[in-house]
């Protein structure tokens, strides 16, 4: 029983890395992409697409459509809040805030009455100073800042739910029902937008969305239910942390882009803090305390 434990944990653990991997390569897919196309109907066709890779267990659904819409009401508050914080806000910084969630995940546990490791505190914080040194551009405040600010609490209460939600439904229910959600949501977007009304007239970069909707949507939706009924949601925010080195290392290999000796650190910081929460989290035995949530 131990050894089973200790075993979906670290295959959990596997999800989730897997997760951020394939989040790091869809920066470079969707910089391209929205030379031609608008955010919103990016974002509605790889909800779409993923939604559809699910139908054929929409009988498995039953009682999780509420979990799954609420699941897509906090991811889409995130994805909207992060586009309009990006108007205002560079990239590097969005980045920077948006990993507050590392921090603000075993904040909000810790505040309900759950225990959390010291080990994940050191994890979390170490990966968010790490973070900052790879993605902070030291430009001053902005509007975008309080926008992006609420990106990371959202996040925060995402990864919490969808810690709670999983051990209740089936993955696959789950993941369809809250596509379905997403779908739906940002597909109001698209229309109060008027960018729905265009895409008649547009040239879809299928390629793009393809990708995006079957593997950077269905499998890591899918992923992340799978690896957050074993790995805590403080853990999990912390191995999250690790999108933007996998984006910065797609960026350097793929765009050419410089990372200098400070994202060099910053990026060995976040590893570091990954794989002291999952050696530690090995060492322990355990994944998951629910008891103590």
């Amino acid at each position: 029983m131990y050894t089973g434990t200790v075993n979906a944990h670290l295959r959990g653990l596997f999800a989730l890395t897997l997760v951020t991997l394939i989040w790091g390569s869809t920066f470079v897919v969707v910089k391209g992409a929205l030379e031609q196309f608008p955010p919103s109907l990016l974002m509605l066709l790889r909800f779409l697409v993923g939604a559809l890779f699910f139908f054929a267990f929409w009988k498995r659904a039953r009682g999780a459509w509420g979990p799954g819409f609420e699941l897509a009401l906090w991811a889409f508050l995130g994805y909207a809040t992060q586009t309009v914080g990006l108007l205002y806000t560079t990239a590097g910084r969005s980045a920077f805030i948006t990993a507050l969630s590392v921090v603000l995940v075993p904040v909000i546990a810790g505040s309900l009455g759950r225990r959390v490791p010291v080990w994940v505190w050191l994890g979390a914080l170490a990966s968010f100073v790490g973070v900052g040194l790879l993605a902070y551009d030291g430009s001053p405040p902005n509007a975008g800042d309080f926008w992006t600010l609420i990106t990371a609490v959202t996040y925060a209460i995402y990864i919490l739910r969808l810690e709670l939600h999983t051990s209740l439904y089936d993955p696959f229910a789950l993941s369809l029902t809250q596509l379905v959600g997403l779908s739906l949501f940002v597909g109001a977007w698209a229309w109060a937008s008027g960018d729905l009304a265009a895409l008649g007239g547009l040239e879809v970069p299928w390629g793009a969305v393809l990708y995006l909707g079957v593997a950077a949507t269905a499998l890591t939706t899918w992923l992340m239910a799978l690896g957050q009924r074993s790995v805590s949601a403080p853990e999990a925010a912390v191995i999250y942390s690790m999108e933007p080195v996998w984006a910065a290392t797609f960026a350097y290999f793929v765009l050419g882009e410089a990372l200098g000796l400070r994202g060099i650190l910053g990026g060995a910081m976040v590893v570091l803090a990954v794989l002291l929460v999952q050696w530690s989290a090995a060492a322990a035995g355990t994944g998951r305390d629910r008891a103590a949530g």
